[in-house]
């Protein structure tokens, strides 16, 4: 069985959301399982003020993850054009297992969310690649074969899956956004499979 690691954090929960579909799309292909992480947040006063185990929510990620994982799809809500700071911080740490080839060709995809249409999703997305190339991963992303990519009047790009929550955060994922993150998440699976043998 190939277990697929989507890693994100979420600040409102949207993030959340879209993990869990994405995790769907995985458990769609009968080889695969989805492993669910996320990461805490960075306090700007200390190092380290969060538990080990988070008090709810999904588990916090640890290289054991990333070793075990045949794919990552990496999610973040959006700052600034940007993913957010706990997730950067968690990939800076990544330091041992880029030197030791843990994730390099295996595939990868990325997801975000944002509080406008326009509030940056696109370079978020492409924002998440970059650490992800320098780990050597086979990039994956939405092809046009994926009929809401056509239709989507809400989030949806071809770098990744995007939801629009609206300014207060509170926009439940269109069926074309849930779509396509079901098909993130399948079409990273198949990928894993291919790569493996």
């Amino acid at each position: 069985m190939n277990e697929i690691l989507i890693l994100y954090y979420s600040q409102s929960g949207q993030v959340k959301a879209m993990a869990e579909q994405i995790a769907r799309g995985v458990e769609k292909h009968t080889h695969c399982t989805a492993r669910i992480r996320t990461v805490p947040r960075v306090s700007t006063v200390c190092e380290k003020t969060e538990q080990e185990i988070p008090a709810s929510g999904h588990l916090y990620a640890t290289s054991a993850d990333l070793q075990e994982c045949a794919g990552l799809i990496l999610g973040s809500s959006t700052r600034f054009g940007n993913m957010a700071a706990a997730l950067k911080y968690f990939i800076d740490g990544t330091s041992d297992d880029w030197l030791s080839g843990t994730l390099n060709g295996k595939p990868a995809a990325v997801f975000t969310s944002t509080g406008s249409l326009h509030g940056g999703q696109e370079t978020t997305l492409l924002s998440m690649m970059l650490p992800l190339l320098h780990h050597g991963m086979v990039i994956a992303g939405l092809p046009y074969t994926e009929a809401a990519l056509m239709t989507t009047q809400t989030g949806g790009t071809p770098y990744g899956a995007s939801h629009f929550a609206g300014a207060d955060n509170k926009r439940t994922m269109s069926q074309e956004e849930i779509d396509l993150c079901q098909a993130l998440g399948l079409r990273v699976a198949e990928l894993a499979v291919r790569l493996a043998r």
